[in-house]
């Protein structure tokens, strides 16, 4: 028999109205590609409101999903083929025919391609039309326009060029000068396919790296080579596949040696039939072949249904977590104080579907609401962000001044961290807004996530709020009393996320005990509850690898939260030098040290120990703080060690920094209780060394990067092992949004890997 071949069209050939026939006859598809993407895509493709198909973020899987739809048509009613090929686009539903991966992947592929393309604005990209259109680059060459590149090779008589604007006019002058053809300006945004793609490539490929893909079991004629792909090289390919050009014409040629004669395009549209009819027209005649060549990689022929993997990164957690917070994943990147959790951080992963939590811990309200402002610019007013509300222990009057910003500028999402008691402050925010619903059942407008290890503290946020506590907050006007009577049937944390062991503030709590003990705890509260609802428990704390967020969700988390990997990350609001660091960690790299904000209690924060002597002189502050009356009761060698290398500056110096500290921020009496208590004097002077300590390290102070203090925990250590040898092995690939994807997607490959095994196991006759 004749070989058979498949080939996908590519961006371009999207129109309005496309799939029409497809989309009520697979609506398995169709409601898959909704959930991935969180709009309906049959009205994107049928009605293209506000022309949205010729937006690459947009068009792309818009594409995917129809091309997708024609090869379920056609796979109903015919064998599959011999070979697979794509343009562009087209090759991720080669690929998927291939059995490279399934729908659901290949669509989130899809999209954060589109998205990233879509970033590289301002070229543009010439078709060249004509008998002479393969001289083109010579001609250009010769006339000393390199600006441009040869973006695809689509047949003997068209390619097309790429580039910025100016560089195009130029080429477009020369081949008209030179008669070598026809040139047709493309209606695209950017310049696909060249040089100009480099960033996008890379950050793509960096994406590219947190997957595991099948190797194709029907060849699939690669762009970037014009082969056929090899074992192992699904990532490899795709990533160059952004800024290499398309050799299309050579990927048909080959198609023609190996015997195709009269391919099936699979797709709107017939551009690629008519691009196959050039390149035959022009090829020499080829000898017959009955058999397609042996593809790159034997696997057992299975449908291609049964090729996808039972277990994936969308469907971990709690499907009501998802919704309920507008997530493609039950995933949430939690806040780091100081704004290390940056606004570009919670940026990058609202429009990549995710959500995380801007750091406001130590940061004055005038800085938080210029957070708040550029999240609101950046994101809309329903932009998908949240924010830390962290507990002060010591300055209630910051609580409420940051609460009274969170309700000004209407945020829904509030990550509770550091607490041990509710607060006023944290049960207004809460019920501001709450009421009931005409039948009764009490509703709010926001939702508190808390942070917590202790199992009291974790009952406490899991009932509503004491009822002596709420009638106090309606006397002082911070309710009302129908937002406080709701309250009584609302608890006061929706979600719970266990904290073990992790950077910063850590009770060095095990997962494993944990959080099998707080889901006993959450369906005992459920049970004796009016509602009878039960709370959703995630997992925080030590997640660096697939492995471990996997084990979370095996342990019933309902999400998981990521700390320490997104601090060395390029969106982390922290120095290069930190995040070098950082990307140099083991896992045994950590140590405990003493809590700058709650020295005198003994509060114990886990940092990074290597490259740094943070650790070991934040202890020894604290020792002299056990042991000593006051400052003035240090030995003369005490003092001077601390002034020469520990302060690098004389402790009279660093008491009047410290005082003035309190008193800028309207906390003079405890620069007043320090004038009479040495001991109180000598935790300001210590505490000012810790606040420093952080700023340095966040500033990258190379002068003082021996005591830089960098919250971390093991996690980092075990994120650069799972790294090494990838493109996210160098932190400056790695952006949020990607540690996310390879730490969900990862996880789901280890449990359908471990899913598989057991069931094979248990398939096994006993011997």
């Amino acid at each position: 028999m004749t070989p058979t071949a498949w080939l996908f069209p590519g961006q371009g050939s999207q129109h309005r109205g496309m799939g029409r026939e497809l989309f009520d006859r697979h609506p398995g598809i169709v409601a898959a590609a909704d959930a991935v993407l969180g709009y309906p895509v049959r009205d994107l493709c049928l009605d293209d409101p506000g022309g949205r198909l010729s937006d690459t973020r947009y068009a792309q899987p818009a594409l995917y999903v129809v091309n997708a739809l024609a090869a379920a048509e056609r796979a109903g009613r015919e064998p599959e083929p011999d070979w697979l090929a794509g343009h562009s686009l087209g090759e991720y539903n080669a690929l998927l025919a291939a059995g490279a991966f399934d729908f659901e992947t290949g669509l989130r592929l899809v999209a954060r391609r589109g998205e990233l393309m879509s970033r590289a604005a301002g070229g543009g990209m010439t078709a060249v039309v004509g008998p002479d259109a393969e001289k083109v680059p010579a001609a250009l060459a010769e006339a000393g326009v390199d600006g441009v590149d040869v973006a695809n090779r689509n047949s003997p008589e068209q390619i097309v060029l790429s580039g910025p604007v100016e560089a195009l006019r130029a080429a477009t002058a020369v081949v008209r000068a030179a008669g070598l053809g026809r040139c047709v300006p493309l209606r695209v945004g950017a310049a696909f396919h060249s040089r100009w793609m480099a960033d996008a490539a890379r950050e793509y490929a960096a994406f590219l790296a947190g997957w595991r893909f099948a190797d194709p079991r029907i060849p699939v004629v690669a762009n970037a080579t014009a082969r056929p792909y090899e074992a192992g090289s699904v990532a490899r390919l795709l990533g160059e596949q952004v800024a290499a050009p398309v050799r299309w014409s050579e990927s048909m040629r080959l198609l023609l040696e190996r015997g195709v004669r009269d391919p099936a395009e699979v797709g709107p549209g017939s551009t690629l039939r008519g691009l196959w009819r050039a390149t035959a027209s022009a090829a020499p005649a080829a000898p017959a072949v009955t058999a397609p060549a042996a593809p790159a990689v034997t696997a057992p022929v299975v449908p291609v249904a049964a090729a996808a993997p039972r277990v994936t990164a969308g469907a971990l957690g709690s499907a009501a977590f998802r919704r309920d917070y507008g997530l493609r994943y039950a995933y949430l990147a939690g806040s780091m104080y100081r704004g290390i959790a940056s606004t570009e951080l919670v940026i990058r992963l609202a429009e990549a579907g995710l959500m995380g939590f801007f750091g406001t811990g130590g940061l004055a309200p005038g800085r938080i609401e210029d957070a708040l402002r550029t999240l609101r610019a950046a994101l809309g007013p329903g932009g998908r962000f949240g924010m830390n509300l962290l507990h002060s222990l010591d300055d209630p009057a910051l609580e409420d001044a940051t609460v009274a910003l969170f309700l000004r500028h209407d945020v829904r999402f509030v990550e509770a961290a550091g607490f041990t008691r509710l607060t006023p402050a944290l049960v207004r925010y809460r019920l501001s807004g709450a009421h009931r619903a005409p039948d009764g059942t009490a509703v709010s407008r926001r939702r508190v996530l808390a942070k917590v290890s202790r199992p009291e503290v974790a009952a406490a946020f899991l009932g509503p709020a004491p009822g002596a506590l709420l009638d106090r907050l309606v006397a002082e006007g911070a309710l009302t009393a129908a937002e406080a009577d709701a309250g009584r049937d609302l608890p006061v944390g929706e979600e719970i996320c266990v904290e073990s062991d992790s950077g910063g503030h850590t009770d060095q709590g095990v997962a494993l005990a944990l959080l099998p003990a707080m889901l006993r705890l959450r369906d005992r509260v459920a049970r004796e509850s009016r509602s009878g609802r039960a709370a959703r428990v995630g997992a925080s704390g030590g997640l660096g690898t697939p492995e471990s967020v996997a084990a979370a969700f095996v342990l019933g988390a309902d999400f998981v939260m990521t700390g320490s990997v997104n601090q060395c990350t390029v969106e982390a609001g922290t120095s290069e030098l930190v995040k070098d660091m950082l990307a140099g960690a083991g896992v045994q790299d950590t140590a405990y040290a003493p809590a700058g904000d709650m020295f005198e209690a003994g509060a114990r924060v886990q940092v990074l120990r290597r490259g740094t002597l943070f650790p070991a002189r934040a202890n020894k502050l604290y020792q002299l703080y056990r042991t000593t009356a006051g400052l003035g009761d240090l030995t003369a060698g005490q003092t001077r060690a601390l002034e020469e290398t520990v302060f690098r500056r004389g402790l009279d110096e660093v008491w009047r920094l410290a005082r003035d500290h309190y008193l800028r921020t309207g906390r003079p009496q405890e620069a007043e209780r320090a004038e009479r208590d040495p001991r109180h004097r000598m935790a300001l002077v210590f505490r000012w060394w810790f606040a420093h300590t952080t700023r340095a390290a966040i500033e990258g102070a190379a002068d003082e990067k021996v005591n830089f203090q960098i919250h971390t925990g093991p996690a980092i250590g075990a994120f650069n092992a799972f790294a090494a040898g990838t493109p996210l092995e160098n932190w400056r690939n790695r952006h949020v949004d990607s540690v996310a994807e390879a730490l969900m997607t990862g996880a789901a490959e280890v449990l359908d890997s471990r899913l598989r095994a057991f069931s094979a196991a248990s398939a096994t006759p006993a011997q």
